[in-house]
């Protein structure tokens, strides 16, 4: 295949070659320094948060996360429309991860089917906001939560910037997690961040991220003092390059964030057009950064052609998410099967990610819709 257009490219500049040299040149701190915690700060700030924990990934963050809140022996409720690292983390925090269904208007969790599945066991219910669209049923599922008095999590990795009612996502439960590999809103190679409001989640956390640790005033490396190591943790430290890139996007974050809705503001314009697509949906009061671009087709047999017409043609595509529970390890370990989840399965089959992203040319995004309205056209003629 010859991609014309590709699904994502990182967005960076100049600025963003100085803040990491800058860093390199410097020749110290590379998981410390005053970048990461200057890079917390602006985050907590953003969303809302008192506290927030940087890590070198989104995934590192969220098991730490789950760690903390100490979901050990109890069931999370999670989506299986998402990536697999959503419900991994809570088997690697020694929870047992329980199902539930996606609605197809944002695709987050559906809180009547989450409703359903709360037990005596369930510990948290964990919402997905999916590609820079709030959920839907977010402060529903909150209700539900306080309800049950259980916690809420936000997996928010692809949303950061979006909001309800002007209240940022990631400030909606009671922790929350944002990622920024390469295709996020703030686009840093690999990274994430822990953020919440509870000091003790805070702590935990800090102890998880850096192999169970005691930090000094001084930096580690600064100090000729030994440590205290009370828990046993893990060497999740994000690195300070990632951080000052990270603060490098931060100071564009609002640039990128107009170029996303712009840009996918012009694809929907032109896509609303064609019978057979369904364009992302966008909710009153609620703000979405696009951070990706999803169409949901009438029917899996016209998505699996188009998918194949696109690539045909140098386009990009993918489909964002096949069902969780229908891996491997979830029908092996966990007794998963086909049709225990028809609305996700459904909607899995029939979603298609075509490419979006800050920089995407006006001709490249002309481009695709032409090629999409070809094959719709072509369907037409057949019929």
């Amino acid at each position: 295949m010859t991609i014309k257009v590709p699904l994502f490219k990182t967005f960076s500049d100049e600025k963003d070659v100085e803040a990491v040299a800058k860093v390199l040149r410097r020749k110290t701190y590379w998981a410390t320094g005053p970048e990461i915690q200057e890079f917390e700060n602006k985050i907590a700030e953003f969303v809302g948060r008192k506290y927030a924990l940087t890590f070198n990934s989104g995934t590192s963050a969220l098991h730490a996360l789950l760690l903390a809140h100490d979901v050990k022996d109890k069931e999370v409720i999670v989506p299986s429309f998402t990536f697999i690292a959503t419900s991994n983390a809570v088997i690697l925090a020694g929870g047992k991860p329980v199902f539930a269904e996606s609605e197809h208007e944002t695709f987050g969790l559906d809180a009547e089917d989450v409703r359903k599945r709360i037990t005596p066991n369930t510990k948290a219910i964990m919402q997905l906001h999916y590609g820079g669209f709030p959920g839907k049923d977010t402060e529903k599922l909150r209700e539900i939560a306080d309800e049950h008095n259980i916690l809420f999590i936000e997996d928010a990795a692809e949303s950061l910037g979006s909001s309800i009612n002007g209240k940022m996502i990631g400030n909606f439960g009671h922790s929350s997690m944002f990622s920024f590999c390469q295709n996020k809103v703030l686009a840093i190679g690999e990274g994430g961040i822990l953020l919440t409001d509870d000091e003790k989640v805070f702590e935990k956390a800090k102890l998880i991220r850096s192999h169970g640790r005691v930090e000094l005033n001084e930096d580690y490396f600064s100090s000729t003092k030994d440590n205290d190591y009370i828990e046993a943790g893990f060497n999740y430290r994000m690195p300070t390059i990632c951080a000052a890139l990270g603060l490098s996007q931060f100071d564009k974050i609002q640039e990128v964030i107009s170029r996303r809705r712009e840009k996918g503001q012009y694809l929907s314009k032109h896509l609303s057009q064609i019978k057979g697509i369904r364009i992302p949906l966008e909710f009153k009061d609620h703000f979405q950064v696009y951070q990706m671009y999803s169409i949901l087709l009438e029917n899996e047999a016209t998505k699996d052609k188009l998918q194949e017409y696109l690539t045909k043609n140098g386009i990009m595509n993918k489909v964002y998410f096949l069902p969780v529970h229908l891996k491997t390890l979830y029908k092996r370990n966990y007794g998963c099967k086909e049709g225990d989840l028809p609305k996700t399965e459904l909607l899995s089959s029939r979603i298609l990610n075509i490419p979006l992203f800050p920089d995407i040319s006006k001709e490249d995004l002309d481009y695709m819709i032409k090629i999409i309205k070809q094959f719709f056209d072509s369907i037409d003629s057949i019929n």
